[in-house]
This record gives structure tokens, C-alpha cells and sequence, in this order.
């Protein structure tokens, strides 16, 4: 895979270099709520602009419909690369129609410009091979190099990640090239002990990186929405907490498995519950119950991990030398159910290991609660493409930049 360095050695001096980017922010309204993944690309703009690139940089948000949508349009997260490179950063209000033409025709030397939302147009995510190439020819006609920068992306056989590349000369950035490293450090030759850390909504979104990590990990810590499927497997009343029925089955085969092959799997020993789900846009107090998570009531909700779950997972992750963390412990959006998400990520902070805090609502939990972002090893940008490389499966998008 050839990096952005060896790119920047050869020259890029008036060339048009189209940056993958993931500018995938959560917006209320136009306001960005965490600019995590724009300043995670800023380096690899600002080095290709340095040394005299044209630089277009491209991007989904949200999940549009194959169509325009101003409530999807990147025109906010422009404003705010633009801020941060404290330049001036052109915008085309297309994909590759007459304001993109004009917006990349028109750049100097060392400036940069953003295109709109890529999914507006249905080629990007097309599963058609015919249409999502008529869309990546369109693409490659505004520009003469390729870096693919979009970590967050990779996991996709999208027209900007996978199939254009193979339209023009290809780079990984500087961003992609840190993300592989460290999910080599989770996947190959790992200091152990290798603890893990899963929450999140759904265990079906991690029962393959599960499946994975029982030949890897030496212990892995459950907590969030996923933990109730693991409670009702051991047989325990989970009350209208979220619950996967048919994953049941597959979630107690996994943890037999850990047992037979000696790998340490920790659920909670105790939940905040509640009858209803906190408002999130108030923040009007929940006022929850703290109850064993062997003695959930039938009319309750489980919506964080418990005091005694908080100091349990502390003390298994104490010993640890590398840490992944992917899911928050609750809905750490709201203050009541804060405390679980908020212990893990103390305790990632006060560990020695190498941490890696796995994208997605993770790295927003440990932006949004407060904490330095560099106390902990690396934050990923990309939750997804994380889990689905520690799955071992191959990714469309680094397939792609591959020689």
C-alpha cells in the first residue's frame, strides 16, 4: 500500500488530488456536535495543500437517500475544515455536475475545495457494478491522484472507495495508514493480557467481532443495550430491557465457548433501571433504580451499567496491557446513565496499556463527556470498519489501495 509520503516525495505540485475524506459528522440542525472526524484528516490536507495540491475533498454524511437532501448536505463540515486550516474552502453544491466542475476548475495551487455529499447521487452506493463504475468515471474526471483518507468508509464497496481508485495513481493518508497500524497491534502478536470491551444497542452488530476475538482475547467485558441478550441466555428476567430473542441461542454457545477455551467473559452484576426512557433532549432527571441484573423487574428497563459493574470492570481492566473498547456501557446521553460509559473510559485513562477506543458512539462518549483525547492510546474514526477488520474480514476500501 503506497502511503501519502512517498506521494508527497514524487511531487503533487499543481495536481487536482481527490482526499476520501469521512466528514460523517452528527449535526443538530448545521451544528456540528463533535468535529472528531474532520480534524482526524486535517493533517493529510493540510500536508497535500503545503506542497502545492489541488485539493478536492469528498465525503457521505447520513445515510440520503440517493438523491439531494439539504438536511444531509456537507456545506457545514466545509465551513468548518475551512476554520481549521484557517483558509478559505471552496464549496461545490454537486457531486461531479456543473458546480464541481467549476469549483475544482477554479482552484489555485494549494487550495482546497469540498464537493457535496456523494451519496446524493445513487451510483455511490449502487450494488450494481455498471452504475456505481458510471459514477466513480464521473469522479475521476475531477482529479489526476487518489488518497484514500476515509477510514470510517473502508468497510464499504462504495463508487468513491473501492471503484476509484482503480480509475487513478492511489495513496493511503496518513489516517488510514495510523488506523491499520493499530488494528495490527490488536490482531498480530498482541501484549496481553488482551482485554475487550463491548457495549452498544445490538448484539447482533458484534457477535462476529465476538466470534473473532474468543480465539484472541483473554477476557472480554459486556455492558450497554447487547448485555441483556447475554443475561436472558443465562436465564435471568430481563424486564422490556433490549432484547434480541433470536440471538439467544448463539449468544450461550459463545459463552460456553469462552469457558471451554478459558477466555474471561464479565457481564453486570448490577443495572440502572427505569419504566421509561429518559428525554434526551431535556435531560429532565430519570430518577433510576440501581437493581442486581439477576432481579430486573418484569415493568423495567436496564439503561446503564451498575455501581458494583463499574468497579468490577475497573479491576479487570487494571491488569491489562492492550485494551479495545467498542459501545458505550448506556445511554451515557443522558447524565443518569452516564456513569457506566464514563467509569470505562476513566479506566482506560488510568490504565498503562495500549487503548484503542473503537469509533462510532465511543469515541463521541469520551469527546462529549469530557475527556482528553490524548489519554488514551488512539481514538478510531471508523466503528464499523474497526469491528469488521478485527473480524478478519477484507475491506473493500483498503483492498482497494492495496499496489
Amino acid at each position: 500500500m503506497k502511503t501519502i509520503d512517498e506521494l508527497l516525495a514524487e511531487g503533487v505540485a499543481g495536481k487536482r488530488v481527490f482526499v476520501r475524506a469521512d466528514l460523517n459528522v452528527p449535526l443538530e440542525g448545521t451544528t456540528i456536535t463533535d468535529d472528531g472526524r474532520i480534524r482526524a484528516v486535517q493533517p493529510t490536507i493540510e500536508k497535500l495543500a503545503a506542497a502545492g495540491a489541488r485539493v478536492v475533498v469528498a465525503s457521505h454524511l447520513g445515510r440520503p437517500k440517493g438523491a439531494p437532501d439539504p438536511a444531509f448536505s456537507l456545506a457545514p463540515a466545509a465551513e468548518r475544515l475551512g476554520e481549521l486550516l484557517k483558509t478559505d474552502v471552496a464549496f461545490a453544491t454537486d457531486t461531479v455536475g456543473e458546480s464541481a466542475k467549476a469549483v475544482v476548475a477554479g482552484l489555485a495551487d494549494g487550495q482546497v475545495a469540498v464537493i457535496e455529499n456523494l451519496r446524493f447521487n445513487a451510483g455511490e452506493t449502487s450494488k450494481d457494478d455498471a452504475e456505481r463504475g458510471a459514477f466513480a468515471d464521473q469522479l475521476a474526471q475531477l482529479a489526476d491522484v487518489y488518497v484514500g483518507d476515509g477510514f470510517g468508509a473502508v468497510h464499504r464497496k462504495h463508487a468513491s472507495v473501492f471503484d476509484l481508485p482503480a480509475r487513478l495513481p492511489h495513496v493511503a493518508g496518513g489516517l488510514i495508514a495510523t488506523e491499520v497500524g493499530v488494528l495490527k497491534k490488536l490482531t498480530e502478536d498482541v501484549d496481553r493480557p488482551y482485554v475487550v470491551v463491548l457495549g452498544g444497542a445490538k448484539v447482533s452488530d458484534k457477535l462476529g467481532v465476538i466470534d473473532h476475538l474468543l480465539e484472541k482475547a483473554d477476557r472480554i467485558l459486556v455492558g450497554g443495550g447487547m448485555a441483556y441478550t447475554f443475561l436472558k441466555a443465562q436465564g435471568h428476567e430481563v424486564g422490556i430491557s433490549l432484547l434480541q430473542k433470536d440471538q439467544v441461542p448463539t449468544v450461550l454457545e459463545y459463552l460456553e465457548r469462552a469457558k471451554a477455551k478459558g477466555v474471561e467473559f464479565v457481564l453486570p452484576v448490577d443495572v440502572l433501571v427505569s419504566a421509561e426512557f429518559p428525554d434526551l433532549k431535556t435531560k429532565a432527571p430519570a430518577n433510576p433504580t440501581t437493581v442486581a441484573a439477576d432481579a430486573i423487574p418484569a415493568d423495567q428497563e436496564g439503561l446503564d451499567i451498575g455501581p458494583e459493574t463499574r468497579k468490577l470492570y475497573a479491576s479487570k481492566l487494571a491488569d491489562a496491557a492492550t485494551v479495545f473498547w467498542n459501545g458505550p456501557m448506556g445511554v451515557f446521553e443522558h447524565p443518569d446513565y452516564a456513569e457506566g460509559t464514563k467509569a470505562v473510559a476513566q479506566a482506560l485513562v488510568d490504565s498503562p496499556a495500549f487503548t484503542v477506543v473503537g469509533g462510532g458512539d465511543s469515541a463521541a462518549a469520551v469527546r462529549i463527556l469530557g475527556f482528553d483525547e490524548n489519554a488514551f492510546g488512539h481514538i478510531s474514526t471508523g466503528g464499523g470498519a474497526s469491528l469488521e477488520y478485527l473480524e478478519g474480514k477484507t475491506l473493500p476500501g483498503l483492498a482497494a489501495l492495496e499496489d
